[in-house]
């Protein structure tokens, strides 16, 4: 399941997962979400938690977060993703390079630190 993060600035959308994530999730959630604020603004700060309680991704959202990232690769302008979950963070590390945003990768424990550096303003 996926969620959206409430309280977040006008051009930052945040997500929260839990449990496995499906094709369905992105497809109810993740994707209108991204489409609705690009389509008012030219660049997305995207905050992405995947806490404890995150089993992982079926094969339908892996594929749909492929797409969607590759859709709008300069669309971004910073993802913070927070994960404790290791297959991630070096996926992540190595995979940033494709996205044309800043991204960075945070520990569940520093969740407060990547809101506050998805947050601020661009230097």
């Amino acid at each position: 399941m996926i969620e959206l993060i409430a309280g977040m600035p006008v051009d930052t959308l945040g997500f929260s997962a839990h449990g496995t994530v499906t094709g369905e999730d992105y497809e109810r959630v993740v994707v209108p979400a991204v489409e609705a604020m690009l389509a008012t603004t030219p660049k997305v700060r995207l905050l992405y938690h995947l806490g404890a309680d995150f089993e992982g991704f079926d094969a339908a959202a892996l594929w749909d977060d492929t797409r969607l990232g590759f859709r709008h690769a300069f669309g971004w302008e910073r993802i913070a993703v927070v994960t404790d979950v290791e297959w991630l963070r070096a996926a992540i590390h190595l995979l940033h390079f494709s996205i044309a945003g800043e991204v960075r990768v945070f520990a569940n424990a520093e969740f407060e630190a990547a809101r506050r550096w998805i947050c601020e303003p661009a230097a």
